[in-house]
């Protein structure tokens, strides 16, 4: 390694280092002398009365409509514009986010008047989504609502990139390390910068250059937000050995100093896959970064990220077992690191310089590192990670040199106020507020015992402040901040999406396997050899496996959510099957797509003849037809309508294929494409919701519902079809690629291009969603459906 870059940059570290240490030195005699608890009590009494100024003219309007928990998203935005909270409420959330992510001053009347309108934009979406959703998720936490946003900005396909990106780095992030932490940590990186040009963009920025920038924004905040699952988080886990720490360190060390990621070299051991992944994603994530770079800038970002990177390093090397580490030691680090993961955000946007920004953005990043060091202290200390809460709470008995990270994060906090804010009424609010907020959620979360524990521990050299503290976390309301809303709410969608995700996917591996167990067809005794051939022909078409996706839909709804029985309904989801591999087998035929392999073995032309594979399909079709007339416990007339109906169907899908052979050569239109995609595929889905729909009785209007949500759900899973045949691997595909450009076929991909065959499909999975909302029973499964048929492999 250049030994000049390295004096350069061990330069930079020590003079930011000096700069932290003089600012913990302020922090330390504050502490020493207890000068921070008069000016804090003050600025506590001017809180409390202006905010008892407020309370008066609301206190009489709201007080007969009971307060829901916040953690009840709807319910609490409705009581807050109920009861005429809601502008203060927004007010102070977003003045917050101008502090934290933006670093702005409050005094500024340029911040001032930015800060009420992006209240009344705010305002205007929730009353909007409320009205619309009633009851949804909050739109941009839905992936529908997510594209929706994204198109009205023109970035779908930067939004398409980032939630395929997120869901890799969510598929590698190993089961000892928390994925929804490491994932809301990476969310909320790319929403910072996302607001940070979002703010610089003025309103009079041409649509176009608006859309590049925003572009290029999330791009930037997915390169930039890597480092927190995949080095912070990483290295701080136990995943890696400590000679793979080592050696991983050295190479992001090194890519910092000379600008250039090196090869990781000879990988082996069972992390050898992770790291590879990790590798490609932070050398693309790198390079993406520097491409983008102003050259003025450049030295700038390098030189941050390494005090950045060096500061984490320097930290998370502690050990608890180690006694003896000074002061500086432990705070001096966390300085750095907390206030450059900010900095570094402006020299990765590119924006001019913000006067002040830097030195706001120095001083106030320690007070959320407190903060969440505070909110994280018995997990940290289960973990045995050092932070100034577990080493104080650990040795503060022992040594009376060590000072107490909780007086700290107060002094910090009197600091912000009077030297950094110069004592503004709206950041005392503000900060107050947050920090009372703080308390009050880990008091919540941690139990009244855990918490008196704590303050007992942390808080017993503050007695008098601590009491009147403690009064105020007991007796204020209305502290709450958006952001930690829709965190909550982010936190349990995730979890939630998990949970149920896990249960979709159960869910179909026990239905399939029941499925499994019914479709081979039986040899009755007597029967001719002929016949024997057809249906040993038969079973080796429903032997090679596939997805049983129809079936296994009319299984879910017809079981679960119209309450038949599964044995009554078996031979309605052998029918089911039977009739889709039968247009499998004429598929793959030479007249049609001359396909060689299907579900990994060689298609029943291959493996017998194609006047055998032409007549299993019609032995398929009548044996389906048979099961379907065999249906017992339903009325006659049910079963005929049920018949008619899939003969109807059958037809139609006969036309869809009829419709892509003779388009064969000829360039489609959108139109023209999502007619045979849905003659092709729809129907398909379509009949395996319709068909238990038609014998629970279910009314027109339902069964209309369920139609539309097939069609759109259809033509999103024959465009996922489309883009795995341009870009698909044979051997997850279990069929070859490139199916369709050797068969001259039009397709999504070759109409529209492969990134407008993605916003195609999501154009589709959204308008399915909004249909899905409409139905009456609106099934859970019917949801992680759409989403497994957008992101699936095969």
């Amino acid at each position: 390694m250049n030994e000049e870059l390295t004096l350069q940059a061990d330069q930079s570290y020590r003079l930011a280092e000096r700069k932290a240490a003089q600012y913990f030195a302020s922090l330390y005699e504050q502490v020493q002398d207890k000068s921070y608890v008069p000016a804090l009590t003050k600025d506590f009494q001017l809180w409390k009365k202006s905010r008892s100024g407020r309370k008066s003219l609301l206190s009489f309007f709201s007080q007969a409509i009971r307060k829901p928990d916040s953690r009840d998203y709807h319910n609490y935005i409705r009581w807050l514009n109920q009861t005429g909270r809601l502008d203060s409420f927004l007010d102070r959330s977003v003045s917050y986010i101008y502090m934290r992510d933006l670093g702005k001053s409050l005094k500024a009347p340029a911040t001032q008047s930015r800060i009420r309108q992006v209240v009344a934009d705010v305002k205007m979406y929730l009353n909007r989504s409320e009205s619309a959703n009633g009851g949804a998720e909050p739109e941009l936490i839905s992936l529908e609502g997510l594209y929706r946003w994204a198109r009205k900005e023109g970035i779908e396909t930067a939004i398409i990139w980032v939630i395929d990106k997120l869901k890799a780095v969510s598929a590698h992030i190993p089961e000892e390390m928390n994925a929804e932490h490491s994932l809301r940590k990476l969310i909320k990186i790319i929403v910072g910068v996302v607001l940070h040009v979002i703010e610089e963009l003025a309103d009079h920025t041409p649509s176009a250059e608006r859309a590049r920038r925003l572009d290029e924004a999330i791009r930037l905040g997915y390169s930039y937000g890597l480092t927190y699952p995949f080095i912070d988080d990483l290295l701080d886990s136990p995943v890696l050995t400590v000679r793979e720490k080592e050696l991983y360190s050295r190479m992001i060390r090194t890519s910092l100093l000379t600008g250039t990621v090196p090869e990781p070299g000879k990988l082996a051991g069972s992390n050898k896959k992770l790291i590879r992944y990790v590798y490609a994603e932070l050398r693309d994530a790198y390079a993406y970064i520097k491409k983008h770079q102003r050259p003025e800038t450049q030295r700038l970002f390098f030189e941050q990220s390494y005090i950045f990177f060096h500061a984490q390093d320097t930290d998370r090397t502690k050990e608890l077992s180690n006694a003896d580490y000074t002061n500086e030691e432990l705070y001096v680090p966390i300085i750095l690191k907390s206030a450059f993961s900010r900095l570094i955000v402006r020299s990765v946007i590119r924006v001019p310089a913000d006067e002040g920004f830097d030195e706001r953005t120095f001083y106030y990043g320690i007070y959320n590192q407190l903060a969440d060091d505070f909110a994280d202290m018995f997990e940290d200390k289960k973990a045995g990670a050092v932070t100034p809460f577990t080493y104080y709470w650990t040795y503060g008995g022992r040594r009376s040199d060590l000072i107490n990270p909780f007086e700290l994060y107060w002094a910090v906090i009197s600091h912000l106020l009077h030297h950094v804010y110069d004592n503004d009424a709206k950041a005392r609010d503000v900060i107050l507020a947050r920090a009372v907020n703080g308390l009050k959620r880990y008091r919540r979360r941690a139990g009244e015992d855990a918490y008196n524990e704590i303050v007992t521990t942390f808080a017993s050299g503050i007695p008098e402040f601590n009491l009147l503290v403690q009064k105020l976390v007991r007796s204020t309301d209305d502290v709450n901040f958006f952001d930690k809303l829709l965190r909550d709410r982010m936190v349990t969608v995730l979890k939630n999406d998990r949970i149920e995700e896990q249960q979709f996917l159960d869910k179909i591996a026990t239905v399939r396997r029941q499925i499994d167990s019914l479709l081979l067809i039986k040899k009755q005794d007597g029967i001719p050899p002929v016949k024997e051939a057809i249906i040993d022909a038969a079973n080796y078409s429903l032997e090679g496996g596939g997805k049983r996706l129809r079936p296994i839909l009319a299984w879910v709804m017809g079981v679960d959510e119209y309450g038949l029985q599964a044995a009554a309904i078996a031979p309605l989801l052998r029918s089911l099957e039977y009739m889709h591999t039968a247009s499998l087998i004429f598929d793959d035929l030479p007249s049609q797509d001359n396909a060689s392999v299907r579900r990994g073995r060689p298609t029943l032309h291959e493996a017998h003849d194609s006047a055998t594979a032409e007549l299993t399909g019609l032995f398929l079709i009548q044996k389906a037809t048979e099961e379907q007339a065999s249906l017992q416990g339903f009325d006659a007339k049910t079963v005929l309508s049920l018949i008619q109906y899939s003969s109807r169907r059958a037809g139609d899908m006969c036309a869809g294929q009829a419709m892509d052979l003779r388009s064969k050569g000829k360039v489609q239109t959108l139109e023209q494409l999502n007619r045979i995609c849905f003659y092709k595929t729809g129907i398909a889905f379509e009949a395996s919701l319709v068909m238990p729909a038609i014998l629970a009785k279910a009314d027109e209007a339902e069964i209309a519902g369920l139609s539309g949500y097939a069609y759109h759900a259809g033509i999103a899973f024959q465009i996922k079809d489309d883009l795995l045949d341009a870009e698909g691997d044979v051997h997850v595909l279990g069929k070859p690629a490139g199916k369709d450009i050797e068969n001259d076929t039009s397709t999504f991909v070759t109409v529209l291009g492969r990134d407008g065959a993605k916003k195609e499909m999501w154009e589709h999975y959204c308008l399915a969603m909004e249909e899905w909302k409409k139905l009456p029973r609106a099934p859970v499964f019917l949801k992680h459906l759409l989403t497994y048929i957008i992101s699936r492999d095969r």
